[in-house]
C-alpha cells in the first residue's frame, strides 16, 4: 500500500487536486449552513418537529466531512511547499 499519494502526483496535478478540494468545501460548507439553517428555524417554529430533527442530525453527521477536507488540503500545500524549496 502507498504511504503517501502525493509524492506520486506532478505539481500540475497537485493544483488541480487543490483547487477540486476547494470548490467541493466551499460547496459542503454551504449546503450543510442552509440545512442547519432551516431545520433550527423549522424545529424552533413548528410544533411537529418529526421532520426537522433527523435533517438536523444528517447535516451534523455530514459536517464532519469538512475536517477531513481540510487535512487534505493541508497535506496537499505542504506537498507543494516542499517542492518549491
Amino acid at each position: 500500500m502507498k504511504k503517501n499519494t502525493f509524492e506520486n502526483q506532478s505539481t500540475e496535478q497537485l493544483h488541480n487536486n487543490l483547487k477540486a478540494i476547494k470548490i467541493i468545501l466551499g460547496a459542503l460548507i454551504l449546503v450543510f449552513s442552509l440545512l442547519m439553517i432551516i431545520t433550527i428555524f423549522g424545529m424552533l417554529t413548528k410544533e411537529d418537529n418529526s421532520v426537522y430533527l433527523p435533517l438536523f442530525i444528517v447535516a451534523l453527521s455530514g459536517s464532519a466531512m469538512i475536517p477531513l477536507q481540510l487535512n487534505s488540503m493541508k497535506k496537499i500545500k505542504s506537498e507543494i511547499a516542499s517542492r518549491e524549496v
